[in-house]
């Protein structure tokens, strides 16, 4: 807690711009997550949300404004080693087999049993028979799910997630839902998908045309609909600014 009582800020953007080029990805976004929190970017496709994702893993900078986890630059060492990031199209090393790329990751960032930790995630995701396949030759869900491992395989107490349930059939969602539940630590879950929302965050950042729209929690955006309205139509209305 901060001196005011207030939750301390995990993620920060204050006033954040990006361009790519001529094109504006964000205009003055600022958004804040307390340490804990578990939230979801939801927005539409296009709203600036896997933008603001790879502003704060560090690999874009704002144009304007600034960027902060736990208090340090994302670019920085101390960001660095507590950020678990799953990208929209994660790619692994294709040459690599599914364990030489957990324990490759592994190594470099410092895992102290990165044999134990890649067969704890490899049994966890229903990996192991194929642990020593070329990633190459992996289907899309089971390369996401190889994926996710590798942003899990550090303990991070920051996982930055983007679409996390892509490519996944229904039954290995439920087991990385339950994986992601039993995590302590900080979520950032970017969706345009309300359900997902739903299932791994409790509260909600809401974006559009890459401008701040809305934030609280789940519960206080089903009570901006009627009763009987499907929460997809409350979030719909607003992104749409219909009344």
């Amino acid at each position: 807690m901060s001196s005011t009582g207030s939750p301390v800020a995990c993620i920060e953007l204050a006033h954040v711009s990006k361009s790519y080029g001529r094109v504006p990805a964000l205009n003055d976004l600022s958004f804040e997550i307390p340490v804990g929190g578990r939230c979801a970017l939801l927005g539409p496709n296009g709203a600036g949300k896997s933008t603001t994702l790879k502003l704060l893993v560090g690999s874009l900078r704002p144009d304007t404004g600034h960027v902060k986890i736990l208090g340090s630059s994302p670019d920085s060492r101390a960001s660095k080693s507590v950020v678990g990031y799953l990208p929209e199209d994660a790619l692994p090393y294709r040459m690599l087999s599914v364990r030489e790329n957990l324990e490759y990751i592994g190594a470099l960032r410092g895992v102290p049993d990165v044999k134990g930790r890649a067969d704890f995630l490899m049994d966890e995701l229903d990996l192991r028979q194929y642990e020593r396949a070329n990633v190459g030759r992996l289907s899309r869900g089971n390369t996401q799910k190889l994926a996710i491992a590798l942003a899990l395989i550090h303990y991070p107490k920051v996982l930055l997630l983007d679409e996390p349930l892509n490519y996944l059939d229904i039954p290995t969602q439920e087991k990385v839902i339950t994986l992601l539940d039993g995590l302590e630590g900080t979520h950032l879950v970017s969706t345009h998908i309300m359900s997902i929302a739903n299932r791994l965050t409790d509260s909600v950042v809401m974006i559009s045309n890459g401008m701040f729209l809305w934030e609280g929690t789940i519960e206080e955006l089903k009570k901006r609909g009627s009763p009987d309205e499907p929460i997809e139509k409350v979030v719909a209305r607003m992104m749409t600014g219909a009344s």
